[in-house]
């Protein structure tokens, strides 16, 4: 069996944004902002209001987990649907 080479790191991006018409902090990788950027170019909407409609959706779990979450469900649920076998942004060098 082979043994997985070491993984490469991922540096966390702090950003502010305005949701809901007040500053907050997210904490996401630049892999996860880029797949933000990506959904939201396509749904012809903002970062924010993307993340405004995160943050209305999720239960329990912070925003940063939510995000991440979403951008996955997105994109896995593309490639699902289109039969893919990647997206750039989910590429992983």
């Amino acid at each position: 069996m082979d043994q997985p080479g070491p993984m490469k790191k991922t540096d966390v991006i702090k950003r502010s944004i305005f949701i809901n018409g007040h500053k907050t902090s997210v904490s996401l990788e630049n892999e996860f902002w880029q797949g933000l950027r990506e959904i939201a170019e396509h749904d012809r909407t903002t970062v924010a209001m993307l993340v405004e409609r995160i943050d209305r959706a999720r239960n329990t779990c912070n925003l940063s987990s939510a995000i991440r979450v979403f951008v996955f469900n997105h994109f896995r649920d593309e490639k699902n649907s289109s039969g893919e076998k990647h997206h750039p942004a989910l590429v992983v060098a």
